[in-house]
């Protein structure tokens, strides 16, 4: 089962309210997205655990409705 852009926006917005997100469907097929987020939560964090508190936001989506996803972080 595949999880839809506007599923994962809405998690990450739940998440990261004043985020910027870009979401690219990589393949087309719902299941494999790269992700741009930028967010103040990430100020003085390593990029693990930007990454970390990107998949908590994703309350295990990750490797179950979402097989992959390419992320970059940064802080603002």
């Amino acid at each position: 089962m595949a999880i839809d852009k506007d599923t994962l926006q809405n998690l990450l917005k739940t998440a990261f309210p004043e985020a910027l997100i870009t979401i690219t469907d990589l393949a087309g097929d719902g299941d494999h997205y790269g992700l741009e987020i930028a967010d103040k939560a990430f100020a003085g964090k390593s990029r693990v655990q930007q990454h970390q508190l990107v998949y908590q936001a994703l309350g295990g989506k990750m490797g179950g409705d979402l097989h992959a996803l390419a992320i970059k972080t940064r802080a603002i």
